[in-house]
């Protein structure tokens, strides 16, 4: 039987069919419902001058898909206005102008560290999410994200946690007070030293003003970062070590540091930001009620200039770098952006007071200053005859398209852009510190001298039988030479 020929107009026009069919692969549409959708809204509508209007027609028809189709999900019921309230970044946006100025990460690493930015807003209740920069590891790497925890919120997190830790401290006391009794008992004189005083840390100020947490892929759980303590940001200043990845891993340095890797890199996290944490002047500026306050306090909150209007990027890079300020703290060479006093007296250690006048009252010590909050960069140090900052435009063919660049020579890795009204830093290194000389650990120091030998402390050997004997015997002997002495002596007066 004879199959029945198709005619070639037919067969041109399931070809032409075909073709419109065709599913896009972004979209998940295809032309010829869209076509048919928007000649059907035509006709019902009529609009005049259709030519000049379908172009319209057909961006209406596509808007209508797109948004019908993302209120189909679980997050149809949830209110637009709430998504304007949240605290995490776009980050895209901001990788978008990080990749102009030849930094940050690649845009498939920059989705999934967003990902895993969303899931760290929806199981802390946070105030403020940025994306701190990542640093690098020899077995892994670290994501940092910074936080702001809304009022409260922090206090109950940390309260759950301690009431953990005293669990396992109240079996660890139950064990140890009987050590603790037993040495009660014992009279060995103590020595009389005292260590001197811990440089107590800031709470939720200064250095632990933010909060901070890491993984090492995005996707995995993000942990919270202990708090840093001035000791840990003095011996950091004094090591120089690179991360493994692992938050428990021990750091072997000399001088020693107190703690383990997550204090290490909690340290270096809260050194790099108060080195490089810039921002363009006059986009930040302090609360007119805090105008007031002394001199010598220093200032430690800013707000946000409502007012500001952007400085034009020729300005920004310009090499003096007048346009840009450092909106973190400074830390002091104690480990504190606030100065402490260690020779402050505490009632507790003077309990008598006849102690207290035979006690020598030590000299009092010279506060630590730094330059305070929104210092321009232009008063950076030098770092020999480099400059601290390098500044550059993103683009020189397209000047009026480029933003502003700022690279950190103090701390390799440490970036910022700026355009317009919005600007950002970033941090993507090692964790070190640029140094002009190679590394060298500090020695280690001399063996303390032994306290000079005399006859007073010097330790005779014990005599043997033979020399006790011969000794108790010439004592016997002198013994009676004396009373002999002074028996002649007596009988000699007699007489007279």
């Amino acid at each position: 039987m004879d199959t029945p020929s198709i005619n070639p107009k037919d067969q041109e026009y399931i070809s032409a069919k075909s073709y419109l069919l065709q599913t896009s692969t972004d979209s998940g549409f295809n032309l010829y419902d869209h076509l048919s959708t928007c000649l059907t809204k035509i006709l019902d509508e009529r609009p005049e001058n259709v030519y000049d209007v379908f172009e319209d027609i057909s961006k209406d028809t596509k808007r209508s898909k797109f948004t019908s189709n993302k209120g189909e999900g679980e997050d149809a019921d949830q209110d637009p206005e709430d998504d304007a309230e949240t605290p995490l970044p776009n980050l895209m946006e901001l990788a978008f102008y990080f990749e102009q100025a030849g930094v940050g990460l690649n845009r498939e690493e920059v989705i999934r560290v967003w990902m895993a930015l969303k899931q760290l807003v929806d199981t802390h209740n946070l105030q403020h999410v940025r994306f701190w920069g990542k640093v690098f590891g020899t077995e892994q790497s670290y994501y940092v994200a910074e936080v702001e925890y809304r009022e409260g919120e922090e206090e109950q997190e940390e309260e759950e946690e301690e009431a953990e830790e005293n669990a396992d401290e109240d079996t660890e006391k139950e064990e140890g007070e009987e050590g603790e009794e037993e040495a009660e008992e014992d009279d060995t004189p103590k020595p009389d030293f005292k260590p001197p005083p811990v440089v107590p840390k800031e709470d939720k100020a200064g250095p632990n003003k933010k909060t901070y947490f890491v993984c090492n892929d995005p996707g995995k759980p993000w942990i919270k970062l202990p708090l840093v303590t001035p000791a840990q940001v003095t011996a950091a200043r004094s090591i120089k070590k690179f991360f493994t990845g692992r938050l428990d891993a021990p750091v072997v340095s000399y001088p020693p540091f107190p703690g383990n890797e997550s204090n290490y890199l909690r340290a270096q996290i809260c050194r790099i930001s108060a080195g490089t944490h810039i921002s363009p002047l006059g986009f930040y500026q302090f609360d007119e009620e805090e105008e007031e306050e002394e001199e010598g306090e220093g200032r430690d909150n800013f707000v946000e200039n409502l007012d500001f209007e952007g400085i034009p990027v020729k300005e920004l890079v310009d090499p003096s770098l007048s346009n840009w300020v450092h909106h973190v703290q400074h830390i002091l060479p104690q480990g504190r952006c606030v100065w402490w006093n260690p020779v402050q007296k505490n009632e507790d250690e003077f309990e008598d007071e006849e102690e207290e006048e035979e006690r020598e009252e030590p000299d009092e010590p010279e506060p630590e200053q730094g330059p305070p909050l929104l210092t321009p960069l232009s008063e950076d140090a030098e770092i020999g005859s480099m400059p601290p900052w390098t500044s550059r435009l993103s683009s020189n063919l397209i000047p009026q398209y480029a933003i502003a660049c700022i690279n950190s020579n103090l701390w390799p890795g440490a970036h910022a852009f700026a355009t317009g009204k919005k600007f950002e830093n970033v941090y993507v290194g090692h964790g070190h510190k640029y140094s002009q000389d190679n590394y060298s650990p500090p020695s280690v120091p001399a063996i303390m001298e032994e306290f000079p030998s005399g006859p007073e402390i010097t330790e005779a050997e014990d005599p043997t039988p033979e020399e006790e004997a011969a000794l108790r015997a010439a004592r016997q002997e002198a013994a009676e030479a004396a009373e002999d002495m002074e028996e002649a002596e007596e009988e000699g007066s007699d007489e007279d």
